[in-house]
Order: structure tokens, then sequence, then C-alpha cells
């Protein structure tokens, strides 16, 4: 088997916690280098990949001939510019969402990855969970007839100032953390894109927004959605046909927050549920992002994906400046 030598730009804390572990955890995939100038926080990435090469700056990791890839968990501000000095430097790219701030930025990632060759991407790790996977298949059966409404909601409560979702300069916010997952998901189960978003309510604290529920238009379907960072924590998507009801428990991060559960309910009340425990979604991103870039594989999440998911939260805070 082909192994991918990987690098992380930065000793983010999710690095640490969650991509790091699995990008040295999943197969095909080895955690060789970290761009970071504090010793402590590197140390913290030896604890599970002791053998881990540090460099002091991001410009030298990327100059490193021994990494074959690089996942960029740096401020949301960054992602671009990093991404594409790292195809400029020849290696292959998976950078945390929200990798733009605007659609239109997606144009300049599509040509660099087009014109290196190499394969660029978000982090968008639900397409890879088996949760999200086998929903999108029972849809595209049939198995709920025609698709009337699609629900979803994403929260949690953070209000300290200092972290990064709050601060506005580094591209801080609901809709771009977290939105980007109710938004995405739709997209991804039904394979369709918004027609319009005639509502959204979308309120703002100290200069990010905090609550957003939307209302969007699709084609045959109606859609809706709250999220929000300064609510109790919950996620759910529901998907309403005229055939059935498919509930997803926890579709966004159930190694952290709560098991993945599908709930099918169709005819006379039946309930069939499906549970996927102990799936790392995270580890299963990395596994397919190398099979792509060794095998060929086609990658689920490509960055026209990623586009039409930041296209739809521009449309959204489009849609909340007109009330």
């Amino acid at each position: 088997m082909t192994v991918l030598r990987w690098g992380i730009l930065g000793a983010a804390k999710f690095a640490r916690e969650q991509m790091g572990p699995a990008i040295h955890a999943a197969r095909g995939a080895r955690l060789d280098a970290l761009a970071t100038s504090s010793v402590e926080k590197a140390q913290d990435f030896r604890e599970f990949a002791p053998d881990l090469r540090v460099h002091d700056d991001y410009d030298a990791l990327l100059a490193d001939p021994a990494i074959d890839a690089v996942y960029i968990p740096l401020p949301n501000h960054l992602h671009v510019e990093w991404t594409l000095k790292a195809l400029a430097a020849g290696k292959h790219v998976l950078c945390e969402k929200p990798m733009t701030l605007q659609a239109s930025e997606f144009d300049a990632l599509i040509a660099a990855r087009d014109a290196s060759g190499l394969l660029a991407a978000e982090a968008f790790m639900i397409v890879h969970h088996p949760q999200m996977v086998r929903a999108r298949q029972i849809i595209g059966d049939g198995v709920l007839g025609r698709i009337r409404h699609v629900g979803a909601t994403f929260s949690f409560f953070n209000d300290d100032t200092d972290n990064i979702r709050n601060k506005p300069a580094a591209g801080g916010g609901g809709l771009p953390d977290i939105g980007i997952y109710t938004f995405g998901s739709v997209r991804f189960l039904t394979g369709q894109e918004p027609l319009a978003i005639p509502y959204a309510k979308i309120d703002h604290e100290n200069g990010v927004d905090v609550f957003a529920q939307v209302a969007a238009q699709f084609d045959g379907f109606d859609y809706s959605a709250t999220v929000s960072m300064r609510m109790f924590p919950r996620q759910e998507i529901v998907v309403h046909g005229e055939k059935g009801v498919l509930r997803l428990s926890c579709p966004f991060n159930p190694t952290v927050h709560s098991q993945a559960e599908l709930h099918l309910e169709t005819e006379k009340n039946i309930v069939v549920t499906e549970r996927f425990p102990g799936t790392n979604h995270y580890v299963e991103q990395v596994e397919a992002f190398g099979r792509t870039v060794t095998q060929g594989d086609t990658y689920p999440c490509p960055l026209e994906f990623s586009k039409g998911t930041q296209g739809m939260i521009d449309m959204a805070y489009e849609a909340g400046k007109k009330g």
C-alpha cells in the first residue's frame, strides 16, 4: 500500500484532538511533520506521533520534500492563502472548513488544483460517514417517495469572545462554522441545489452571526434550518416524504456529541433503526483522500461541491439583510 506522508500547518486544538490522531490512525497515511513555533504544542502531537518532525514556520513545512499532503486547520481567513501556497509547493491539500468566506473565492482554488494536477479539498467529513451515505441511498432509492420537506438543526453554546468562532476578523460566525453542515448535508443527501432563500433571520453579536433561522426552496421540496452558537447543543436532520420519514440523529460530529443513528419510519408506523457505533469520519475522510491520490478514486466532496455550499451560505446572508 502506498503511504501518503502528511504534514499539518499549525498546532490548532482541533488538529491535536481530532485530525492529527485521525491521520496517524488512517490506513495509507502517516503523520510525519508539524509546523509550529511552540515546543509545548509540538510535544502534545508527539504523544501520539513520537517520530514527528517539527518545522518552526509554515513555509519550511511546505518546502519539506518528504511531505506529500498537508492538512490546514488555520483560522478561516487564512485558508485560501495557504491552500494556494501549498498547491504551488506541490502538496495535496485538505483544508478545514469553511475553505473560503465567499463562493467566488473557490474559482482561484479550482484553477490552481486543475493546473497542478493535485488534490485539494475542503474537510467536509460528514460525507464520508456511513450514516450519511446510507441516508442518501435511501432517498435516492425512492423509499420516502416524493420529498416534501427537509429540516436541519445544529446548535451549541459558545459565548467566549476569545474563541476564534466569535472573532469577525478571523471569519467567525455560526453559518461559516456549522451552517456549512446543515446546508451541505441537504445538498449531499438530495443531490439538489437551492432555487431561492426567501427568508433568513440572522442575529449578530460583536460582528458575527450567532443565530440563524433559514427557509429555502428546492425543486419539489422546502427546507428549513436552525443554526446557532448560543443554544443548547442539538443536531438532527429530518427528511419528510410522502411515503416515510427519515431522521438522522447526531449527523455532524458523532465522535463528540453522541452516537450516529438512522431512524426510518414507513407504512404502518414501522420504524427501522440503524446505528453506526465507533465509526470515526475523520479517519474515513483521510483514507478517502489517500485512495483518491494513490489509487485514482473519485473524491466524494470536490471543490465544486464545497463552492455550492458556500454559495448557499452567501444566499442566506443576502436574505438576512432583507429581514
